[in-house]
């Protein structure tokens, strides 16, 4: 009998909870940032996708003369080796893309373990588990990065391994603060008094009710990915064999792109890098204003009253 007094509660609760997520995503779906930073991200998808179909077999084979400025045949001119721009600014969206997305959404994953188990077990598993946060937290990002890219084997699975090892503590210690706020409510008791599992409580009772702050962690995370991605290959710490925006830029520095003045070939992958996190950044603002009350901002209905009475009213 008081077995299902307690579990009336935590049904009770699911209903108001699914209302919660369809307003979030009509809100996200109607706001105007969210809007166009989801246009720009499927446009690049979707380049990214057709790249074998625009530009087929080897982008980084040479085609041209060296050092051609934009025409009709190469829209972004070619490299100092004669390589066609455009085909390795598309073909270079794959490649970021799939590193600033795994990166996401692994990083996401963990800080999401991470953070429901620590704020649902308490005491030792949060103290070893805060630690070894803070431990990851306190040590310097770049640095580190520098090193394990270093030591490692190059390749793409090195890259992936090593951002996500140095990127995931800052979403763990943000979700963690957001499952603790959650623990202490009451339907989460109730289902912990009625018997239900840990992992079907944290999974379908506390999760659920953090869908805003997981999905701004993933857009920061895939924002750290793209971008951490890009600045080791600038610096030569990546596989410098495959085409990505930061191998791009790492062979036009190295080709002299910035000394001779050859804009064409650096700033097309600074200028997707730039897009993409301006995208992310968008969505992220977006779901800021849908989820904070304070942000949201309030229609005021316009008075069909004309000059003249509302100076009488007054």
């Amino acid at each position: 009998m008081a077995t299902a007094i307690l579990q009336q509660p935590g049904k009770a609760a699911a209903k108001p909870r699914t209302k919660t997520n369809r307003s979030f995503l009509r809100g996200l779906l109607t706001n105007k940032k969210a809007l166009v930073g989801m246009t720009v991200m499927v446009a690049f998808i979707v380049l990214a996708l057709l790249a074998p179909v625009l530009f087929p077999g080897d982008p980084s084979r040479i085609t041209a003369m060296a050092s051609m400025e934009p025409d009709a045949e190469h829209l972004l001119g070619t490299t100092a080796k004669g390589q066609d721009v455009l085909a390795l600014t598309i073909h270079g969206a794959r490649s970021s893309l799939l590193v600033g997305l795994t990166v996401g959404f692994a990083s996401t994953f963990i800080g999401i373990l991470v953070g429901l188990a620590s704020a649902y077990f308490g005491k030792v598993i949060d103290e070893a588990l805060s630690l070894v946060t803070n431990v990851f937290l306190l040590l310097p990002g770049l640095p580190l990065l520098v090193i394990l890219a270093a030591f490692l084997p190059p390749g793409l699975g090195t890259v992936i391994l090593v951002l996500i090892v140095t990127g995931w503590a800052g979403s763990a210690r943000v979700l963690r603060s957001q499952a603790l706020s959650i623990r202490s409510k009451d339907f989460v008791a109730a289902a912990v008094v009625s018997g239900e599992r840990a992992g079907r409580i944290m999974f379908r009772e506390i999760l659920p009710n953090m869908a805003s702050i997981v999905m701004g962690t993933l857009l920061a995370c895939v924002i750290y990915g793209i971008g951490a991605q890009a600045g080791l290959e600038f610096l030569g710490l990546g596989d410098v064999s495959t085409v990505s925006w930061g191998n791009n830029l790492f062979w036009a520095g190295n080709e002299g792109a910035l000394l001779t003045g050859s804009w064409w070939v650096f700033v097309p992958s600074g200028v997707c890098i730039a897009l993409v996190a301006f995208a992310l950044a968008l969505i992220n603002y977006a779901v800021d204003e849908v989820t904070n009350p304070r942000l949201r901002k309030i229609k005021t209905p316009k008075s069909s009253a004309s000059p003249a009475e509302r100076s009488a009213a007054k």
